[in-house]
């Protein structure tokens, strides 16, 4: 009975020393997977070169959307009694006081009263096409900059699709080169290429492609301003005559 227990104990240690060996054979059979995680930077640069050109365009895009939307703040601060103290200065005959209120403000509105101010004694058609000139001189130096934004707009997204041209010829190029060996890792490098390039070029074109709009919506809004400005001043000029 002895001779048994031992021999069924036996047995019991033969199998489990079996499967413990099946079991590290499975293991050492298994490739180990190594967990990789999302990193934007390292997916940018598997884009190849084109990403930099969209790098630079980004950039540029920015900076010009920083810079017009400060320039567009800055021509919009004016006091909303402006025009009721260029009429009262202009009527009390005090015509340096009404420049020198015109000089305390950077505003495309304060620039083209002033010119007609200092145009004042002149012909009102004269007085009119000089205001008329300076307000279409700031209209062009707020819009400087812009054509860039659009370019930049419609641009980015047509490098992004060549990128995934060319991803895809590298594709097909590492696919015809393979022969019988193709996997996925023989297609990575280009697919990365193509995918890359093609989300980089839609960012910076759909960045560009709002700011342009706002900006030009915000210059709109002030040409309007412009517009209603001149007309007051013109009025301005003709009450003292209607007086007189």
């Amino acid at each position: 009975m002895i001779s048994n227990l031992l021999f069924i104990q036996g047995e019991g240690i033969a199998d489990t020393a079996q499967n413990a060996a099946q079991e590290a054979i499975a293991a050492a059979s298994t490739p180990a997977v190594t967990e990789q995680s999302f990193d934007l930077l390292s997916m940018a640069a598997k884009g190849g070169f084109l990403m930099i050109v969209l790098a630079v365009l980004s950039v540029i895009a920015i900076y010009i959307f920083g810079q017009k939307w400060w320039m567009i703040h800055k021509a919009g601060q004016i006091d909303k009694n402006f025009m009721k103290d260029i009429r009262d200065y202009i009527h009390d005959g005090k015509i340096k006081s009404a420049i020198d209120l015109c000089e305390h403000y950077d505003s495309p509105i304060a620039r083209l009263v002033q010119k007609g101010i200092e145009r004042i004694g002149r012909p009102l058609s004269d007085i009119q096409a000089s205001v008329e000139n300076t307000g279409n001189a700031e209209v062009a130096r707020l819009e400087k900059g812009l054509p860039m934004l659009a370019t930049i707009a419609g641009g980015a997204p047509m490098i992004g699709f060549l990128g995934t041209v060319l991803g895809m010829v590298q594709a097909f190029f590492n696919m015809s080169t393979a022969g019988n060996n193709v996997d996925i890792s023989t297609l990575s490098g280009g697919i990365f290429t193509a995918m890359i390039t093609t989300v980089g070029g839609l960012i910076v074109g759909i960045i560009a492609y709002f700011g342009y709009n706002y900006l030009t919506s915000n210059i709109s809004n002030l040409v309007f301003k412009m517009e209603n400005a001149t007309i007051e001043f013109m009025d301005v000029l003709h009450e003292p005559a209607s007086e007189e």
